[in-house]
């Protein structure tokens, strides 16, 4: 595959909301034990309007994507190919309950190593709130190619 045909591919951008419930189990799973992100009297004491995401919740958001499979299709990688590389957040401004997200994806970089056998696609986000940037998450996903033709 050609890198030039994959870098600056973009998706539809979509917006979601978190809810309480979701934070807190979030944070339960993650160990996070800050009350800012499971009592909502804890967080408007320490300035949040509602419960805050915990870190790296924006992911989980971002996989409620429509369709979050298709940067994979376009690409023509299998999901049962794709290993989690790496990912980064960059937080610009924090986000609570209940604030509307929207996330603009796209694939910065795209490369391939032993002889294809290996391929990486780079992939940003830009998370804002009513034009306002909230966050940059950038993941790599390594795709091990099953078969090569």
């Amino acid at each position: 595959m050609n890198p030039e045909s994959v870098t600056d591919l973009e998706l539809p951008g979509f917006t979601t909301s978190a809810d309480r419930s979701q934070l807190r189990l979030f944070a339960t799973v993650i160990g996070e034990t800050s009350p800012v992100h499971t009592d909502v009297e804890a967080a408007r004491a320490a300035g949040y309007r509602d419960l805050l995401l915990p870190p790296t919740f924006l992911f989980t958001l971002e996989l409620m994507r429509p369709d979050p499979a298709a940067v994979l299709r376009h690409l023509g990688i299998d999901q049962r190919e794709v290993l989690h590389g790496e990912q980064h957040f960059t937080y610009h401004s924090p986000a609570v309950a209940g604030d509307e997200l929207t996330f603009e994806m796209k694939v910065v970089d795209y490369y391939e190593r032993k002889g294809g056998a290996l391929r990486f696609v780079v992939r940003r986000t830009e998370v804002t709130r009513g034009g306002e940037r909230v966050a940059t998450l950038q993941n790599t996903l390594v795709a091990r190619r099953l078969e090569l033709s």
